[in-house]
């Protein structure tokens, strides 16, 4: 898995190399009511996001929570390497815990790189696994352009974006997780008897801003990105690559002190994000993501977001840049054996064999954005997993419509239980997933 990453992660930056990502002036401002952009510069020009990353680690843990994975009382176990992490962060030390509650908090305010390498291990495994989902996931909510690498924004060449992109995340944000969204304006909360103060200095003297995210590296310059509530108005913008947190703030203030006033007052109750300027388009609902990532061992307790007492107030082409990679581990391998196909005919599958499947069994590996993703993965694995797959015939099955649509990365063919055991019990000590599953056909 790692060996794919890695040759991954090496074409793609070959492919980019000649507009690679810099820290350059770019803006865009988005009618999110209706999608339309109002202002635009540089804005599909690649950037480095820094600690604009965070959004997606907190789309993703807001997921986890809303499906039932994880509560805001779950502890996180703050291993040495998320600990390790270089400031900002909430300082806790290896070995103890934090509340789910306290990493997005910690990651809101003070930007806490600890909190969040912390949450991607909880969720993915590893951090590097979660930076994997959390490509599949931008790639999902229609984030054509941005790759993650890990989970807290701290400097990586390949982890990049775009203005156009962050404000598809910002509007995702806001439309699928309403009442999480509303933590982004939390000024202070108190940790362990610290007060962590936020520094999102602009939404503390911009009337009708609500959040939601600075970030800077010196690869990155200074980022914002901003959402303003003005009656029915609701618009979204972005900066990146600011010279100076000042000069950063002033420039959004003004874009929107320009545009909010163009935007539609008579919109949609429905947020949209724009991909390009003459198409908008509603961003992805996560709401059909039974082939994406979900967190390994949190309990099944459906819980809701903390109210507001409980806080303190106080130009490449799409393709050049696909996600190449596998989902998150199953929750674990006993529960795995009990999943069966969700369709109970044979799958319409892209054969990547020329042999029909006679088996009984098959086995799901991952689930991928694209065709040629799910079948770059398994001619990967075939040529890893030796002779327990040797017989086995690798396909692919699209599930799923529009942004939503992933496809199934899958070995057919196996004549037992046992021969199906066998070629996951290979491809596990490969530190790849593997689902069991009974041929339906």
């Amino acid at each position: 898995m790692n060996k794919l990453l890695a040759a991954i992660m090496t074409a793609t930056l070959v492919v980019v190399a000649p507009l690679s990502a810099m820290a350059g002036s770019a803006s865009l401002i988005l009618d999110a009511r209706t999608g339309k952009v109002l202002s635009a510069e540089n804005a599909d020009v690649l950037n480095h996001p820094a600690s604009l990353t965070k959004m997606m680690t907190i789309y993703m843990a807001f997921e986890a929570i809303n499906r039932g994975k994880m509560t805001w009382d779950t502890p996180i176990v703050m291993s040495k390497y998320a600990a390790s992490r270089p400031p900002t962060k909430l300082g806790a030390r290896a070995g103890t815990s934090i509340t789910v509650r306290e990493a997005i908090l910690g990651m809101i305010t003070k930007s806490a790189n600890d909190a969040a390498a912390a949450m991607g291990e909880k969720l993915g495994g590893s951090e590097s696994n979660f930076a994997r989902m959390m490509t599949a996931k931008a790639r999902q909510l229609g984030m054509s352009r941005t790759v993650f690498v890990n989970a807290s924004g701290l400097p990586d060449n390949r982890q990049i974006t775009t203005a156009r992109d962050m404000s598809t995340l910002a509007v995702a944000l806001m439309k699928n997780y309403p009442n999480e969204y509303r933590l982004f304006s939390t000024v202070s909360f108190n940790f362990r008897g610290r007060q962590i103060r936020g520094h999102n200095n602009l939404m503390y003297r911009y009337q009708g801003m609500d959040g939601i995210k600075t970030g800077y590296t010196n690869a990155s310059g200074f980022n914002l990105v901003s959402a303003v509530k003005d009656g029915n108005r609701r618009v979204v913008g972005v900066v990146l690559g600011g010279r100076t947190a000042r000069s950063r703030d002033d420039k959004m203030a003004g874009l929107l002190d320009k545009y909010l006033g163009r935007a539609s007052s008579a919109g949609s109750a429905k947020l949209v994000a724009s991909v390009n300027a003459r198409q908008p388009v509603e961003v992805a609902s996560a709401a059909d993501d039974s082939d994406l990532p979900l967190p390994a061992t949190a309990p099944r307790v459906a819980n809701v977001a903390p109210s507001a007492p409980e806080i303190a107030r106080s130009e490449l082409a799409p393709q050049a840049l696909g996600y190449l990679g596998d989902t998150v581990p199953q929750e674990r391998p006993s529960a795995l054996d009990a999943v069966t196909p969700s369709s109970k005919r044979a799958p319409s599958a892209k054969s990547l064999g020329s042999v029909a499947s006679t088996g009984d069994w098959q086995i799901q590996i991952s689930a991928a954005p694209s065709d040629e993703a799910a079948r770059a993965l398994l001619a990967q694995a075939k040529s890893e997993g030796g002779a327990a797959l040797k017989s086995a015939n690798p396909f692919t099955e699209a599930v799923g419509k529009g942004a939503n649509k992933v496809y199934r990365a899958r070995f057919i063919g196996f004549p037992s239980r046992d021969a199906a055991t066998s070629a996951c019990d290979a491809l596990k000590k490969r530190s790849y997933d593997c689902m069991l599953l009974p041929n339906q056909g």
